[in-house]
Parts: C-alpha cells; structure tokens; sequence
C-alpha cells in the first residue's frame, strides 16, 4: 500500500506541474512514507540530538520558524491536512536540515546512506546530500524554494521554546515553497501532524484563534529543536550569542597549513554574477552582518554563490573558528568592479542601521572609485512559481491514502 500511495502521490504531481508549460520538466520525486523515527513520519519534524541538524550553506530557502498566528500566519486548508503558511524568503546564507524531516524519499535515503540515520557523519557544511539538492533546486521540482531553519532573523523576531501538548501542528521542514507578490514572504504548503510539540518562542499560546496553527517540531528529549554548536566549537556565519563563530578581529591570524590559499582565491574569482561581480566578496560583506531587514539586499549581494564550489572556503573558516573571513586570511584580491560593489552594499547596510563588517574589523571595505560606480548588483529572486494551492486537492487525497496504510 505506501508503494502505491508514493505511486499516486507522484502522478499527481506530475499531472499538475505539467499543466504549465512553463513548468514542463522530467519531474523527479517521491514522497518520503518512512516511519523517520519511533515518534512518527517525516513530516512530524522530529528531533532526537543535535547530530540531526545538518548543515549547509546556500539558498534561497524559506523560513517558517515563526509562521503561526499573524502577521506570519499558517492557516489549515482542505481538511486540515496541509497549512498553507507565510514564511520569510531567505536568499542565501547558513541553514540546517533536519535529517528525520526530508520529504523527498530519495533524498532521504542518499542523506542517510552518506550521514548515518542520525546525521553525525554530515557536521561539515554542505557535506549532506539533502544540501546539494536544495541549493540546485532539484529538491522539489517546480516550486521557488525548500523551508529549513535558519538563524538569520533570531536578532529581531528571538528564539526560544514553548512545550505544548498533543494537537495540530504544521511540519514545515523541507516542505515546498513558493514566490508571492509580497517581497521578502513566500507561501509554504506544510503537511500537518498531531502530536505533542513546541514552538520556538518563549511562552506562546498552544492554541492559535480561527484555523490557525503553529510551524512546530518536536524533541522527545532535552536537546531542544534548534541547532546547536558542536563541543569545543563554533557554527560558522551564524550569530555568536548562539554558538556562532565570530568575525575575524583587526589582527588577521595566518591560514591553516592544511588550507590552500591559491583554491581560496580562485572560489572567490571564479563565481562572477551576471554583472561582472565576484559574488563570494559581497556576500562576505554583509552576510554575517545581516538583519532580518536586510534579507533583500543580501539576497542581491550572494544570489548565485549557491552555484559556486566554496568547499576550501568553508574548511577555513571551520578549520579558524570564524565567519565571512577567508579572504581575508588568505588575502585575496577582488576585481576593481567588486571593490566598488562592496561599498556600495556597505554604505547600503549602514542606511539600514546595520554596522557592516568594515565598521567592525576594517576589512571587506572595499573603493569607492574601485570601478564603475553606476553598476549595481542584479536583485535576487524571480517571478512567482505554479501556486501551490492547486497541489491541495490532491495532496489531500494521497495523505488519505497514506492514513490508510495505519489502520
């Protein structure tokens, strides 16, 4: 019976993105119907120890850690076997994938066939299949993006936890996402559970008004349901209060003996954006600074970086315990038209209120006349893809169907 429900979960995707057009494609998923852990099925969002989580780095991804009541809210639809909720677009940056919660079975099973079950062989960044997958876009055919976690807006929207008890709540880890016409929120479609859970704020209502429901997870155990660093360590480019890694300081230690500079340099040269741009030198500069307001301007800074091979970049700064600073340590180069694109996303940052990295260690300032002032980084993101509405019909059905299999 699950083979035939992944059977009919596929051809009913497969019916409704080929209605477009646009979206013609070899489509390519099947729906996880593992039991993921002994507390229920991937869209549960279970977490067991922090090995869970692993790490990537690229975009775009949505973030619905905070969907629940308004102004982000997560409304039941149908039968209440989905929520459709509003979730932040983040275009680039550090995110993490909960292992038990891959909604794409192939996917899961490459991930734990590379990872182990609990994901303890994946702690480098971007060394998980899950990763490569979402940072192509190949995840989930025909939506804009794929929700996972991130620490990006934690400076103003907070963290936290709030036990709840056994209810409706909305999974969204890996759940499809797509564009809306509002910029910087996408409309996620979260298969839903019932189940014990928490939300990741500090003393929230369990219980939402209307047909509302929490983006949740759930930790039978202490661990808790974010991210956290590993012993001894640091994560690299998220916030240091949370077990981030720092940015450099003025003084700029030496590289690592086991870390070519020469690779370093040429991952940043490499990634040129369709401006002529270097890419990995204006992320840099304002990833590990950013905001929750300025997730557009970040977005226009690292789009395409996704792309790119950053691996010896990564090993530095995992190797040194730091964020956003190979190039520096490495000292690196960036073309005269970078140079000015650099201080332009600076100058940009700082008009938000936000003090850049050059503010803070005198690094990544970049020149003002370092090349053709008028040029601008290209804006990130697209039109908005298939609405995922049209998937609730039969989504519903396949998780009928799936309930089935159960009983």
């Amino acid at each position: 019976m699950k083979i035939a429900t992944s059977f009919v979960f596929m051809l009913l995707f497969m019916f409704v993105f080929s209605v477009s057009s646009s979206r013609a494609q070899v489509f390519d998923f099947v729906p996880n119907d593992i039991m993921t852990t002994p507390y229920g099925p991937a869209w549960a969002d279970i977490l067991l120890e922090p090995t869970n989580f692993v790490p990537c780095k690229g975009g775009p991804i949505a973030l619905c850690y905070y969907s629940g009541p308004e102004p982000e809210k997560c409304e039941l639809v149908g039968d209440g076997t989905f929520a459709n909720c509003e979730c932040f677009e983040i275009s680039y940056g550090k995110y993490f994938v909960d292992i038990n919660a891959i909604l794409n079975k192939d996917v899961y099973l490459a991930t734990v066939d590379a990872c182990g079950s609990d994901g303890s062989g994946c702690q480098q960044t971007n060394s998980a299949p899950v990763c490569a997958s979402i940072n192509a876009g190949t995840f989930f055919p025909g939506t804009d993006m794929i929700s996972t976690f991130s620490y990006v807006c934690v400076p103003e929207e907070g963290i936290g936890q709030t036990d709840c008890e056994q209810s409706l709540y909305a999974g969204c880890m890996t759940a499809p996402c797509t564009r809306t016409g509002e910029d910087g929120i996408v409309d996620c479609l979260c298969p839903t559970y019932d189940g014990p859970f928490q939300v990741g704020l500090n003393s929230q209502s369990c219980m939402l008004e209307d047909d509302m429901v929490w983006s949740a997870a759930y930790n039978p155990n202490a661990t808790g349901t974010t991210p956290v660093a590993p012993p001894g360590g640091c994560i690299p480019d998220a916030p240091e209060s949370l077990g981030g890694c720092p940015l450099i300081s003025e003084d700029i230690p030496e590289p690592p003996p086991n870390i070519d500079c020469g690779e370093v340099c040429d991952e940043y040269s490499s990634c040129v954006g369709s401006q002529g741009i270097e890419l990995g030198y204006t992320c840099d500069a304002t990833l590990c600074t950013s905001q929750c307001n300025d997730r557009d301007l970040v977005g226009e800074a690292c789009s395409g970086l996704q792309d790119c091979s950053i691996t010896e970049i990564v090993k530095l700064e995992t190797e040194v315990g730091c964020s956003c600073c190979a190039s520096q340590i490495c000292g690196c180069d960036a073309s005269p038209m970078t140079e000015t694109a650099i201080y332009d996303v600076n100058k940009r940052q700082r008009d938000r209120g936000i003090t850049p990295q050059c503010d803070i260690n005198g690094t990544l300032c970049g020149e003002r006349n370092g090349g053709n002032s008028s040029c601008s980084l290209a804006p990130a993101g697209s039109g908005p893809a298939f609405p995922l509405y049209l998937l609730i019909p039969g989504l519903i059905v396949v998780r009928r169907l799936w309930n089935k299999t159960k009983r």
